[in-house]
């Protein structure tokens, strides 16, 4: 009888380890990388903005689809692709000046939390890790939308995240001042990103 009651509760165990697994993996979806960018913008000399983006954004999500407080973010920046439309500018970022690519070549955000904040609208909130310094950020969310299936299979979401950050928080103090006092670089960065999530859709799943 005690060896029914064990195999009874592993095969239990084994049963809900499986459910688990399915409902994450459903929930799951992952960034689409060809059609999803972190843009920024910064002052220069406080008269002007100076804006690009970095191009290569990869990384998961989940979410339910129902319950925003379920909504999860990791996501990974390749800080070689930035690209502010000026070679020689690029360069001097990548340097050790600034994002120093070659020994920190990544830039990552990890959510630990996702509130509400209107309709269609959330706050997530985690940890950005950007040359090599982990700071907390908030970041204000419009989305996701609704979903939308492609040709290839695939089921779409899109959001678009925006927020700022003092990039001296993060190790990156590069600029002087001018003579009038102001500051070559501004402190302030703003950010935003473009995500759109894909997931294989439940009939291309089950042929799979």
């Amino acid at each position: 009888m005690k060896g029914f009651l064990v195999a009874g509760l592993i095969v239990g165990v084994l049963v809900g380890s499986s459910k688990a697994a399915n409902a994450k993996a459903a929930n799951e979806w992952k960034i689409d990388p060809y059609h999803s960018k972190a843009g920024f913008a910064v002052k220069h000399m406080m008269i002007s903005n100076v804006r690009g983006e970095f191009s290569k954004v990869s990384g998961t999500a989940e979410y339910d689809g129902k319950n925003i407080k379920t909504a999860k973010v990791n996501a990974i920046i390749e800080a070689s692709s930035i690209d502010t439309g000026n070679d020689d500018r690029d360069k001097h970022l990548k340097n050790k000046d600034f994002f120093d690519v070659e020994k920190f070549p990544e830039i990552k955000f990890v959510s630990k939390k996702s509130t509400a904040a209107g309709a269609g609208k959330f706050k997530l909130t985690g940890d950005l890790t950007m040359h090599g310094v982990t700071k907390e950020v908030t970041l204000n969310v419009e989305g996701p939308s609704g979903q939308v299936n492609d040709k290839h299979g695939s089921i779409k979401v899109g959001a678009v995240a925006t927020g700022k950050v003092n990039r001296k928080d993060f190790g990156l103090s590069y600029g002087g001042l001018m003579d009038n006092g102001g500051a070559m670089i501004g402190d302030e960065v703003a950010i935003t990103l473009d995500i759109e999530l894909a997931k294989s859709s439940e009939k291309k799943a089950e042929a799979k």
